[in-house]
């Protein structure tokens, strides 16, 4: 039989845990409507961001192909192909057959795709300052090694 003194570190560390959670969303939710704030003006989303920054990054020995995006954004298919659309019709990114396999399409950033992202770099740092602007610079120094520390850690293994 356990006793209250027994039980009592566990309970703290469920709650402890459990109010960092609420945090975390919290903290994820306002850092969403700040960053489409400050996107809107570039007339892009979030999502549509990140598949642009996607494109940039794999795009380093030729575009990265449909298949290549939705993996590396862990979503469907379905969902890049949909981004793309709007995308293209925004002249950001453009569709470009592979040059050795006819049935296979790249995605490649236009000129106003690369012009946008240097947008979206600055649109970045502005909502990033806005949502440190609490922080002191050691704060700020903390804060950067806890989340390294959260990035970095293996993912646990579910069974």
């Amino acid at each position: 039989m356990s006793t209250a003194s027994e039980t009592e570190p566990a309970d703290r560390a469920d709650s402890t845990d459990s109010v960092l959670a609420e945090q975390l969303l919290r903290l994820t939710r306002r850092l969403h409507r700040i960053q489409k704030r400050h996107l809107e003006p570039l007339g892009i989303t979030p999502a549509q961001s990140r598949l642009l920054r996607t494109v940039a990054h794999l795009s380093a020995g030729q575009p990265p192909r449909m298949a290549d995006l939705a993996a590396r954004l862990e979503v469907v298919p379905r969902a890049v192909t949909t981004l793309v659309d709007g995308l293209e019709a925004a002249d950001r990114v453009r569709r470009v057959p592979d040059p050795s396999n006819r049935r296979v399409i790249r995605i490649e950033l236009t000129d106003n795709g690369r012009a946008t992202l240097r947008r979206l770099r600055n649109a970045r740092t502005d909502a990033a300052e806005e949502i440190l602007a609490p922080l002191t610079a050691d704060q700020r120094e903390v804060l950067g090694g806890l989340l390294n520390a959260l990035a970095d850690a293996p993912p646990e293994l579910h069974c």
